[in-house]
């Protein structure tokens, strides 16, 4: 079991910059592929970037492609998506998620979640 807890959401600007973190607790001696998802409200869940266990792939839904980075600190148990260039579209809540089983990061398949951080973009 592995619990995971958001951070970082706010309110920001368009055009501007946020920097969310999911910290691991519990079992996190396995190598887990981690991933960021989102929701806005009346919209499906997008799966917006993954990274494997050593951080040598990564995934990016087209739409962040360029403005989002996802990076992780495994000696401190955390991942990172790092937001720029911050549009109205991309407000939603957001869901760090991990997978014990290291699959493929663009498949997107996740076992355990995170309560969410709401992410606001005003225009």
């Amino acid at each position: 079991q592995v619990q995971l807890v958001e951070s970082g959401g706010g309110l920001v600007q368009a055009g501007g910059s946020l920097r969310l973190s999911c910290a691991a607790s519990g079992r996190t001696d396995t190598y887990y592929t981690m991933g960021w998802f989102r929701q806005a409200p009346g919209k499906e869940r997008e799966y917006v970037a993954g990274i494997s266990w050593n951080g040598g792939t990564t995934y990016y839904a087209d739409s962040v492609k360029g403005r989002f980075t996802i990076s992780r600190d495994n000696a401190k148990n955390t991942v990172y998506l790092q937001m720029n260039s911050l549009k109205p579209e991309d407000a939603a809540g957001y869901y760090c998620a991990a997978d014990p089983r290291g699959s493929v990061v663009a498949r997107g398949i996740y076992d355990y979640w995170g309560q969410g951080t709401q992410v606001t973009v005003s225009s």
